[in-house]
């Protein structure tokens, strides 16, 4: 049965006014004219020269309930990824094990790595990964991205999880933040060994690439971003590299309120982390290609018989993708809406993210077997 929980009496269906009032009209179109320099930031150059560290980098403080440790892995296109591993402190045998992405544009070093160390002091072995081609991972050219590489990136957290002495591999479940939370849905639909997933704060990101937010993009508006994007291959493929978009985050004035969030996370001491893309960096102007083409989600109904939770914020703008998702998810699902919040309370507001629902959730349905 759909267990539809609602904190404090908050009703799914209402959609406050205020988010379809401040809602930008954000397209591929517009993401790719504001990119209009053909130089890669300096910040995000600076990136793929930087080695490992060993230093505690995170933009969260370090619990002293667990250990932790850096590691390194390869996914199936052969891209080595980096991540940080999260173990309970004084535990023994096989436990249950989780991994931790997003969001779009972000590094370990901010939520994911957050999510990750708090369920690890709740009981669970947790990695928080840097996707391919951004962070300490792998992969040339910097801040580039697609739908099927990310949602490998998933499966490959899982693949080194399983390999882990002390994980019980079939007791693997995953959390995806913001436009990760598309991505963990895509995952565990085609990856079978995925027993469980939480989408926190999501986004599908291949719908609102292509459709723009609200799905308020024309066909020919569509067709206009085609030809500009197509266009753009030429110019990199005659200057041998990919000229990137404008840095992101930067406010202009007179930004959406959920721009000016963003900022206040990505752009500030508390979130901002210099290999973020969202931090001051930015994606390829083509970026945008293959998210195009790609519905991510066209196959949720496949997770079921396994579980999905959904959390969103009441106020968060992108609200309407959990509550999308959430129709076309087969059973068993939940939806949790957190009152009051906004859409990047549920990067690191740890009163806001409901960490004692996702505790029984995953202890629930990645129990040990008889």
């Amino acid at each position: 049965m759909t267990k539809n929980i609602i904190t404090h009496d908050v009703k799914l269906s209402a959609v406050p006014d205020t988010r379809r009032r401040t809602m930008l009209k954000l397209t591929a179109a517009g993401m790719v004219a504001a990119g209009v320099s053909m130089m890669l930031p300096a910040s995000a150059q600076a990136q793929k020269d930087l080695p490992l560290t060993d230093e505690w980098d995170k933009v969260f403080k370090k619990s002293g309930r667990v250990e932790h440790r850096k590691v390194t892995f390869k996914n199936r296109y052969g891209i080595t990824l980096v991540a940080d591993i999260y173990q309970p402190k004084n535990t023994t045998g096989k436990l249950p094990a989780l991994a931790v992405g997003g969001p779009f544009g972000a590094v370990k070093e901010q939520s994911s790595g957050l999510y990750a160390q708090t369920m690890a002091e709740r009981g669970f072995i947790t990695l928080a990964f840097d996707p391919s081609y951004t962070g300490e991972s792998g992969g040339e050219p910097r801040n580039v991205t697609s739908p099927d590489i990310s949602v490998e990136d998933f499966s490959a957290a899982v693949d080194c999880l399983g390999l882990q002495p002390n994980v019980d591999r079939e007791r693997i479940g995953i959390i995806g933040i913001c436009g990760w939370g598309g991505m963990a849905l895509s995952a565990a639909a085609v990856d079978k060994r995925i027993k469980a997933v939480v989408a926190s704060t999501m986004y599908d990101i291949t719908r609102v690439v292509s459709k723009g937010y609200n799905d308020s993009v024309t066909p020919e508006q569509r067709m206009q971003t085609l030809v500009t994007l197509s266009q753009q291959r030429w110019k990199d493929a005659e200057t041998g590299k990919p000229a990137y978009q404008a840095p992101y985050n930067v406010l202009k004035g007179g930004d959406a309120p959920f721009l000016i969030e963003y900022h206040d996370y990505y752009m500030t001491p508390r979130g901002y982390h210099p290999r973020a893309v969202n931090s001051g960096n930015a994606w390829t102007q083509t970026m945008p290609l293959p998210f195009m083409n790609m519905p991510i989600l066209t196959y949720i109904r496949e997770i079921s018989p396994r579980p999905v939770l959904f959390i969103h914020g009441e106020k968060a703008h992108s609200r309407y993708f959990s509550e999308t998702a959430f129709a076309a998810a087969a059973e068993p699902k939940e939806m949790v809406i957190i009152p009051d919040a906004v859409h990047v309370d549920l990067y690191d507001q740890m009163d806001k993210i409901p960490f004692d629902k996702l505790t029984v959730f995953f202890r629930e349905n990645l129990a040990a077997m008889a």
